[in-house]
């Protein structure tokens, strides 16, 4: 065991590692602190209901439109059967999906492909700005695909490399706390018709059922990310 921690403190000692920790670190008060997790919620707010968004097409829904609005909430809308797996697993995605982006943005961290991750979010935000219905929406899109576009054009491949490690620390710590928000909320009798109040008329299961999913999937998704940026070797 004790070599094992040698080891595994020895690779966080790598310059790579380093970096990676440090913007670990920056990416989790980013998240916690009041001040900036309120603007940033956006990113969070993007990549939840551009979950919803491909699921419902990819379960047959017709996509009428994304909203983005200026409180950080959002609201996906499609057609369709109003029960049934198609609803449900549109209805489920919103939550992982902010979660599984990060832990994909590690996963091309890690071997070295910041730069397919940083073009990755820059098509998928063009993509989601045609389905965009405010104004809003369309000037989060914008910013955020220019900065991504920027890093990826503009950015040696060391400060992609960092940037996107810190877009995966964030969107991996960042898919929890909404989590933990929407508990609150829910205990307050505040978010009545929640994706987990939602899925709970569905399908019969408990609002904390589908909370307790979503948290141990973010959990996980943050545990096995931090090992590919932490303690996996540098490519």
């Amino acid at each position: 065991m004790d070599e094992l921690v040698r080891e595994w403190t020895a690779q966080l000692l790598d310059s790579g590692n380093a970096a990676a920790l440090i913007a670990g670190l920056v990416a989790l008060v980013l998240v916690l602190n009041s001040t900036t997790w309120l603007p940033l919620r956006n990113v969070v707010t993007i990549a939840h209901e551009g979950g919803h968004a491909v699921v419902a097409l990819l379960s047959g829904r017709k996509l009428n439109g994304i909203r983005l609005h200026s409180d950080t909430s959002g609201l996906t809308v499609s057609t369709g059967r109003a029960t049934g797996p198609g609803m449900v697993f549109t209805l489920l995605a919103g939550y992982p999906a902010v979660s599984l982006l990060g832990l994909g943005g590690a996963w091309l961290v890690t071997v070295d492909l910041a730069h397919v991750m940083l073009w990755g979010c820059v098509a998928l935000l063009a993509a989601m700005l045609l389905a965009i219905r405010n104004a809003y929406g369309v000037l989060s899109i914008l910013v955020a695909g220019g900065a991504a576009f920027a890093v990826s054009w503009f950015a040696t491949p060391a400060w992609q490399a960092l940037c996107g490690a810190l877009l995966s620390w964030f969107l991996l710590f960042g898919g929890l706390r909404p989590i933990a928000e929407l508990r609150r909320k829910r205990s307050r009798g505040r978010a009545p018709n929640s994706d987990a109040d939602q899925l709970a008329r569905l399908t019969g299961a408990p609002a904390g059922v589908w909370l307790t999913c979503w948290f141990l999937i973010g959990l996980v998704a943050l545990v096995l990310g931090a090992r590919w940026l932490l303690l996996m070797p540098q490519v």
